[in-house]
């Protein structure tokens, strides 16, 4: 997913990133999961899930994934959005779409395209489609 909003408007490379978003101690990781992906797409998973394991960003947010199968169409990606005051300064609210396009990549273009503490999560989805670690 490409992030929405003025920041990320002229960003390609190293900016894509996974549905994520915050959740509280009475709230499963997955089922955050789960209701941030149908949030930032208008589509909601389906399991079997397969964990891809928690990375941490440079920021020092950590973040869980999951892989699961599917056919999202990336042409009808609705998402949420989110309210800055835009320009800096100006005193004015815009509203801006939290994710602002969707696309599928092979996993080496994905690997550009992410976020690169996000990058992990291709290596565990890799070895999953190998064979080399566990099955959904």
């Amino acid at each position: 997913m490409h992030p929405g909003g003025p920041f990320f408007a002229k960003k390609d490379a190293g900016a894509w990133t996974i549905p994520k978003g915050e959740f509280t101690d009475e709230e499963l990781a997955l089922a955050a999961a789960q209701r941030e992906f149908l949030e930032e797409t208008g589509f909601p998973p389906r399991g079997p899930f397969a964990p891809l394991d928690t990375i941490k960003q440079s920021g020092g947010k950590l973040v869980h994934a999951w892989a699961c199968e599917g056919d999202l169409d990336a042409e009808k990606v609705s998402s949420n959005t989110f309210s800055i005051e835009w320009p800096p300064k100006s005193g004015k609210q815009r509203e801006f779409p939290e994710v602002d396009r969707a696309a599928w990549f092979t996993l080496e273009a994905a690997a550009e395209k992410m976020n690169p503490a996000q990058t992990a999560f291709l290596d565990r989805l890799r070895d999953l489609l190998d064979g080399t670690s566990p099955p959904f």
